[in-house]
């Protein structure tokens, strides 16, 4: 089983803080499954706004972490991928089941439904001690940086 850290996390995807949402990677299994973690903290910037007297992680933050995990998934696919980036193209039967506050484990498990050397499809599921907090199918275009 494979593990990633942060710095090989950050080898994989351009996103950077604060929009890296995913802190490592505990399980991947090649163009199958992958299932990395995000802790949640209170220093996170949209708790600011997202609500202070009350603060939640924002349910589309939680998708867009899920996509992030299947990026790495799927970027590990291409030799070249420091030249590839992963476009958002869609998300079907998205659901939030509880929230998530400061202090929480995100398990972000992502599936591929179908890793292609464009467009990619995978059904991903957010965890709280086992408790699904959101999941959705998600869907990118690999494309080319720029």
């Amino acid at each position: 089983m494979i593990t990633l850290d942060i710095r090989a996390i950050k080898e994989i995807l351009p996103h950077r803080y604060p929009f890296l949402l995913v802190d490592k990677i505990v399980e991947l299994e090649p163009r199958v499954r992958i299932v990395g973690i995000k802790q949640v903290t209170i220093n996170e910037p949209f708790f600011q706004g997202h609500f202070p007297e009350a603060p939640v992680m924002p349910g589309v933050l939680q998708i867009e972490a899920l996509a992030q995990v299947g990026a790495i998934l799927a970027l590990r696919e291409f030799e070249d991928r420091a030249n590839k980036i992963p476009f958002f193209s869609g998300i079907e039967n998205g659901r939030f089941r509880r929230p998530v506050v400061p202090g929480d484990t995100l398990e972000l498990e992502v599936i591929a439904l179908r890793i292609g050397s464009k467009v990619q499809k995978m059904q991903g599921y957010a965890r709280v001690n086992g408790q699904i907090t959101a999941e959705a199918q998600i869907m990118c275009v690999i494309g080319d940086r720029p």
